[in-house]
């Protein structure tokens, strides 16, 4: 099985905040399958460490204001290309992340309040049937 899994969540420090998201029960999960790691945010030239951004109405915004919506837009697109081109059979995303939350995403307040909602990579997959799990759900849903 291949599987795409959030870059953050493979150790790599590719987070908003320069850190990354190693979880235990992703990395025992993905040990007996081919791995596609990726970070959408910095596929689409985001840097990193970057200010944080949250997706409101159709925009994803910074906490200064910043539009950085092409951005995440382009790293989405990218990012599907590499799962296609992999031919990925799921993905493991990084919770509430406007790139890869599943189900929810932080509301734009840049307040830590949750909404529902998907990032813009994660929806994009599940627009052409890629199934999605969250290092949260991941032991829930597989």
């Amino acid at each position: 099985m291949k599987i795409l899994v959030s870059a953050c969540l493979l150790g790599e420090k590719c987070r908003y905040d320069g850190r990354c998201s190693d979880v235990t029960n992703v990395s025992e999960f993905i040990k007996a399958h081919d791995v596609i790691g990726v970070c959408p945010e910095v596929a689409g030239g985001l840097p990193t460490p970057r200010l944080p951004a949250e997706i409101v109405g159709k925009y994803v915004l910074r906490n200064n204001g910043d539009d950085v919506t092409s951005e995440f837009i382009n790293g989405a697109e990218i990012s599907l290309k590499i799962a296609q081109s992999q031919d990925v059979d799921m993905a493991i995303l990084k919770s509430k992340s406007p790139s890869c939350g599943i189900d929810t995403v932080y509301d734009g307040s840049f307040s830590k309040t949750l909404k529902a909602g998907n990032g813009i990579f994660a929806q994009k997959l599940l627009d052409i049937g890629i199934p999605c799990f969250t290092e949260n759900s991941l032991s829930d849903k597989i």
